[in-house]
């Protein structure tokens, strides 16, 4: 059995088949995991989601801020934007169990020593901390009275940062953002949400969320995707970056957690 981990897909489903191939994925033996950002962007949204639910019990991923998106226009009344590639999922004959099984989805994933997660950990909160306050969101996602109205009021970049009297919609706001948005924060874990930029281009008096001194999940290895300008690349063995950039004419990585071997798809264009 082999335990394969890949980037953000983005709708680009050639791509993916292309790895599963080389890796001789065998979902009867193998499992896949995704870091988030199933949909979007690229040109096979439909289709991914079909494929990686056809999986079954042989494939999991964590909720990524495109996915999330998906389900703020279906369910909470939330616009398509401009440069989404959302339409066809929208519109499909069985869009209902595609996103009633995407909302079920988790915010965070523990798979012996690793840690999934779409964007990053902030730096006060531990791996038991992190795993809890994602669970708050999931339970709202699952339930049907709750999951509309927080997901119409899902997106803002305030708090910036947690307390732990936070509240309400506030509250699951921010442990969103921290999961699923989160690039660059400050030693005390408050957000500047707008830069995308590498590190070494990054706003000042701020650190990529996995360099933060004193961060509390330091030494244990966290998967994540989300941060395309990274290139794959952190310097550190517990931030492993799978974000490639697929989408972006980048390429697409999966990653054997077993052996550490790691496969890529040059995507040129994948945008349709």
């Amino acid at each position: 059995m082999a335990t394969w981990v890949v980037g953000d897909i983005q709708g680009c489903l050639d791509c993916l088949l292309d790895l599963l191939a080389r890796a001789r994925f065998d979902p009867a033996a193998d499992r896949l995991y995704a870091v988030g950002d199933l949909v979007n962007r690229g040109p096979r949204s439909l289709e991914t989601l079909r494929f990686c639910r056809s999986l079954g019990a042989a494939f999991e991923s964590v909720l990524g801020n495109h996915d999330l998106h998906l389900l703020a226009v279906a369910r909470g009344g939330r616009p398509l934007g401009r440069k989404d590639t959302l339409g066809e999922i929208l519109t499909a004959p069985d869009r209902e169990e595609l996103l009633d099984w995407l909302q079920r989805r988790p915010l965070l994933l523990r798979l012996g020593r690793h840690t999934l997660v779409h964007a990053g950990i902030p730096p006060q909160w531990t791996l038991e901390e992190a795993a809890a306050r994602a669970g708050e969101v999931e339970a709202v996602l699952r339930d049907a009275e709750r999951a509309p109205r927080f997901l119409a009021k899902m997106y803002g970049d305030h708090p910036r940062r947690w307390r732990d009297d936070l509240q309400g919609t506030e509250r699951l706001r921010c442990i969103v953002n921290y999961l699923t948005r989160m690039r660059y924060c400050d030693a005390e874990g408050r957000l500047e949400l707008a830069n995308k930029r590498p590190p070494h281009q990054g706003p000042a008096g701020y650190y990529p969320w996995f360099a933060v001194p004193g961060r509390r999940t330091a030494g244990q290895p966290i998967l994540f995707g989300h941060w395309a300008s990274l290139g794959g690349e952190t310097g550190r063995e517990d931030a492993i970056a799978l974000d490639t950039g697929c989408v972006w004419g980048g390429r697409l990585r999966l990653l054997c957690l077993e052996s550490g071997v790691r496969l890529h798809h040059d995507c040129g264009p994948c945008r349709p």
